[in-house]
């Protein structure tokens, strides 16, 4: 978190923004009692793995006086793994109408019940002999995660200043790889990866809930939900001097009011529009590889470029995946193989970070306009929880019949996915809206049409000249005489 800061602060100094450092604390602590427990609790389960299936195996005997068999017992696992993502996709549906209603930073606080009471259910469902408590609590833990990765980058948005929006946004990235580094470090069995403290892993989950409730409150709402939602100008204008750390927030004002009579596409309408057809299949491709590589960027995409991080990003981890299936399998011939095998899984966290990590939300923002984007994060939060939800389900069962093979799977997955971005994706790095749907024109082929609209936009403009013309000759005393 404290090498966030400083790149933060420089990121400013470069657009010549004096905003305050109230936008610094938001954005930590929205990320760390949002993103950070998203990224944790992805990986959680990983190291405790072998005690939570031995609990599993204690209770089911205690309870029904015969041992699990082993393909319930697998069974239960995955479902252990994969639930978190049916919360998940809940969490994201819903979290449109409570945002619109509630506001943007009181969903987030509210949230914050939903990851306190997954903790208590999964720490203490180990005294309670119950393995049901954790299942729900996982759950309730993916509600808690689909609502956080919906409502945060839309609180974020909308009360950054637009020089930085996109790096601001990578913060969420960060800590998305920050929550599944920490899941593994308090994994080790020194810490709480054993047989007796496994439960408290999950008990953590309530420390930066907490953190995150005993800081948002002093901060204010988004000024665009505050002047489009609830009227309120004056609390609009604070919240914009509050985060810019500017006096005059007039143009912001202009801009955010602008939006006030834009009518939103639903879903369905945003499929059948033919403009954006190619940006939706990106969308849900680069989505879809995010979670499917098998990893259940830094700040540098504002320098490098999206396209360059996205395709070396998922480049890499093939690279490593196919390494680490020929370590593991080679492993008993060599003594320095598993230290291999470890660098090799290392190596492969951090070349998601470098691009894979985060990006995907960033190009979502990026595709589309304005009335546009709330269909298309629902598409992209969908599509993002089912293939999460995918790999916890079938990734015991591919485990178990391809052995050390099965990173294959994975690798073949994140080949697809960068030999699609290359031929199909353009740069969007300091692109506006209209520049990006130019470079997908010729894919979603809507040149004619485009023309066409173009010249009657024409035809239009000359029109409303005409009228304006003989409107302004009524107002000529002398005409209206002769009129009359």
């Amino acid at each position: 978190m404290a090498n966030v800061v400083p790149l933060l602060q420089r990121t400013s100094r470069r657009g010549n923004k004096d905003w305050s450092g109230r936008l610094i604390i938001a954005s930590l602590a929205g990320a760390f009692g949002s993103s950070f427990l998203y990224g944790y609790n992805l990986s959680v389960v990983n190291a405790p793995a072998v005690y939570i299936k031995r609990f599993y195996h204690e209770s089911w005997e205690r309870r029904y006086g015969h041992v699990i068999d082993g393909g319930t017992l697998t069974l239960l696992w995955s479902i252990t793994v994969s639930v978190f993502s049916i919360g998940g996709l809940v969490g994201a549906i819903i979290t449109i109408p409570v945002v619109k209603f509630l506001g943007r930073k009181h969903t987030l606080l509210i949230n914050n019940v939903f990851a306190i009471m997954a903790a208590l259910l999964m720490a203490l469902c180990q005294i309670a002999g119950s393995f049901e408590m954790l299942l729900l609590g996982r759950i309730v833990m993916g509600i808690h995660a689909g609502v956080s990765l919906s409502a945060l980058p839309i609180y974020l948005s909308e009360i950054s200043p637009k020089e930085i929006r996109g790096a601001l946004g990578q913060v969420t990235a960060i800590f998305i790889c920050i929550g599944v580094f920490i899941a593994q470090v308090l994994g080790l069995p020194e810490i709480f990866g054993n047989e007796f403290c496994w439960p408290y892993l999950f008990g953590v989950i309530a420390v930066p809930s907490l953190i995150q409730v005993g800081i948002l409150p002093f901060l204010p709402e988004s000024p665009h939900f505050l002047l489009l939602e609830k009227n309120d100008t004056s609390g609009a204008e604070k919240a914009f001097q509050t985060f810019l750390g500017k006096d005059d927030v007039s143009h912001e004002l202009e801009e955010s009011e602008a939006q006030r009579n834009v009518k939103l596409e639903s879903v369905f309408q945003l499929l059948r529009n033919r403009s954006v057809r190619w940006q939706i299949i990106t969308v849900i491709i680069t989505m879809a590889c995010y979670q499917l590589c098998g990893l259940n960027a830094g700040l540098a995409v504002e320098r490098l470029g999206r396209r360059p991080l996205l395709i070396g990003g998922f480049g890499l981890m093939v690279i490593f995946f196919t390494i680490l299936t020929v370590s593991l399998t080679l492993q008993n011939h060599a003594y320095w193989l598993p230290y291999l095998s470890i660098f090799c899984i290392l190596a492969i966290i951090a070349s998601f970070c470098i691009g894979p990590g985060g990006i995907p939300f960033v190009l979502t923002g990026e595709f589309f306009q304005q009335s546009q984007k709330p269909a298309a994060f629902m598409i992209a939060g969908t599509v993002n929880w089912l293939s999460n939800f995918s790999v916890g389900l079938l990734f015991p069962f591919i485990q178990a019949g391809l052995q050390t093979f099965c990173f294959l799977v994975f690798a073949v997955v994140c080949l697809a996915g960068a030999t699609y971005l290359f031929f199909v994706l353009p740069e969007t790095k300091n692109k506006t809206v209209n520049e990006i749907s130019q470079a997908f024109t010729k894919r979603n082929k809507v040149i004619l049409e485009e023309r066409e609209m173009s010249q009657f936009s024409s035809e239009m403009k000359s029109s409303e000249e005409q009228e304006h013309n003989f409107s302004s000759t009524l107002e000529n005393g002398e005409t209206k005489n002769r009129i009359f």
